[in-house]
């Protein structure tokens, strides 16, 4: 199964990190908490969660991840001003590996500067920063463009999950089909 960097920190959205995360694990997947310092623990914004760094994001690479999940929340605002964060973001969108973003997560993607002539949805207070980033908003409760797959709201997480499910579902088949090749 894959191997998906979740890449987090204070403040992320209780719901939108635990419920993709739960269902990730569930069906499989190994899931490793990138953020700023290895061995930190992160709360959500709500305190009902919590994630254990696995990993500095100074010593994650791409190649050992299959798929990214970023959460929503503050999150994504405290880690687009650490240019590691953004520079593996960057690095993710542009492998072609699947990128799984919800609510604020575009924020990151935004100073990545990987979303122009896309199609994204988002927080709605972020909308402008979306479409001045060069990407076409979009309000639907899940949008996929290439390797990203957005979402709006903890309201779209069921659309969500399902929708990545399927994606890390197409990916496994895939290596199955090289593998017997």
């Amino acid at each position: 199964m894959s191997r998906i960097a979740v890449i987090i920190d204070e403040g992320f959205e209780d719901s939108e990190y635990q419920k993709p995360a739960q269902v990730l694990e569930e069906a499989g997947h190994q899931i490793i908490h990138v953020g700023l310092k290895e061995g930190a623990q992160v709360s959500g914004k709500n305190k009902s969660a919590q994630a254990h760094i696995d990993e500095a994001v100074t010593d994650a690479s791409v190649e050992d991840f299959d798929a990214l999940f970023i959460p929503g929340g503050m999150s994504p605002d405290h880690l687009r001003a650490d240019p590691q964060a953004v520079s593996f973001v960057k690095d993710f969108v542009d492998s072609g590996k699947p990128v799984f973003s919800i609510c604020h997560a575009p924020q990151l993607l935004i100073n990545a500067q990987v979303l122009e002539g896309r199609k994204i949805t988002g927080w709605k207070s972020i909308v402008q920063d979306i479409k001045n980033a060069g990407a076409e908003f979009v309000d639907k409760e899940v949008v996929e463009d290439r390797n990203i797959i957005s979402s709006r709201c903890p309201d779209d997480i069921p659309a969500f999950n399902s929708r990545i499910l399927k994606k890390l579902q197409q990916l496994e088949n895939t290596r199955q089909a090289a593998e017997k090749t």
